[in-house]
């Protein structure tokens, strides 16, 4: 395992900060708290630069909303300023630690996510059940209330393991505090922590246990095997190693062992031999989001090309299912909807 040191003058350069600006910027631009940001922006990241230099830095407060997806969400959104440093973070630490993550890990991840993330457990299932002539199972967990939590001394710790610079440390901690209960949703630097701390147990699955065919997003994960005991005695040395080294818990209600060709559910699709379907919960969420959109675009609360662009976002989801009814009925809509302007 490498260990780096010497990064908190990357991470905290003026170069650094900037790119984090250029990035974090983008689709933003309209926002008021942005445009007063870059209203004094040299001034403002100049200022942040010595702030963070001199280990004056101290993290603000955040706005908190709830996000119907699907269910409510409570997101904590951080001060521009303090968003520039999470960027600046990211810049720096996630082309150290994507290295060591391993190849099922789905979440918020280059060249990775959710379809990725369906396709690669329908060839689980398919090389599993020598392409559906042999029996097969599948464990499917969710991790109760994740990101509530993490545990702050646990993810400073890990990150210790491998960054050996008291002042990034110094940083990553004061970003890590400044949200009292695990990490917040809606931080760029909760998506990498996450995948951080939960490689923790990837490593601990394929390398301790030994289990081949096993994909994670999040907080869900699913393994795919031949025989269901062999699965059934995988939930405890899980649920020790959850318990014991990351404070975790898997969601009771959430645990199922079922036979392939009931469906494996994950991440928004039920995976079915032959075919893959959208989940009935996905279905009505996208039909109901589609027509809010097409209000608001109704409504003149939206521009053409944003609602196109929604549209897109939502027949990408559909073209990794069978779904061709559904994509009649959504294209009969957006049509009746539009004629009637």
């Amino acid at each position: 395992m490498k260990i780096y040191s010497g990064l908190f003058e990357s991470i905290i350069s003026v170069e650094n900060l900037f790119l984090a600006w250029e990035k974090f910027r983008k689709g933003k631009r309209n926002r008021k708290d942005v445009q007063e940001f870059e209203w004094l922006l040299e001034p403002n990241i100049f200022q942040l630069h010595r702030d963070l230099k001199n280990r004056r830095y101290k993290h603000g407060n955040y706005h908190t909303f709830y996000i119907q997806d699907p269910k409510q969400r409570l997101i904590s959104k951080a001060a521009v300023r303090d968003r520039i440093v999470h960027q600046a973070i990211f810049n720096i630490l996630n082309p150290i630690f994507e290295a060591g993550f391993i190849p099922t890990s789905f979440s918020c991840r280059i060249g990775k996510g959710t379809h990725r993330g369906v396709l690669a457990v329908d060839k689980m299932i398919r090389q599993v059940s020598r392409n559906y002539t042999q029996p097969g199972y599948v464990l499917k967990c969710d991790i109760k209330k994740f990101f509530r939590s993490v545990d702050h001394q646990t993810i400073i710790q890990t990150f210790a393991r491998r960054i050996k610079d008291e002042d990034t440390i110094w940083l990553l901690g004061r970003v890590v505090e400044s949200f009292p209960d695990g990490m917040p949703i809606g931080n760029l630097t909760s998506q990498l922590f996450a995948n951080i701390y939960m490689n923790e147990f990837d490593q601990f699955v394929k390398q301790t246990l030994g289990v081949k065919n096993y994909a994670r997003y999040t907080d869900d994960f699913i393994v795919v095997a031949q025989e269901k005991t062999y699965l059934s005695n995988l939930l405890e040395p899980v649920k020790e190693f959850l318990h014991q080294n990351l404070s975790l818990e898997l969601h009771q209600n959430k645990v199922s062992i079922r036979k392939y060709q009931q469906g494996a559910d994950f991440l928004g699709y039920v995976i079915l031999p032959h075919r893959r379907q959208l989940r009935t919960k996905t279905k009505h969420r996208v039909l109901k989001n589609i027509d809010q959109r097409l209000r608001e675009y109704k409504e003149g609360l939206i521009s053409r090309y944003v609602l196109s662009q929604s549209l897109a976002s939502y027949r990408s989801v559909l073209q990794h299912a069978d779904t061709y009814k559904l994509t009649k009925k959504i294209q009969s809509r957006i049509t009746t909807a539009l004629t009637e302007l």
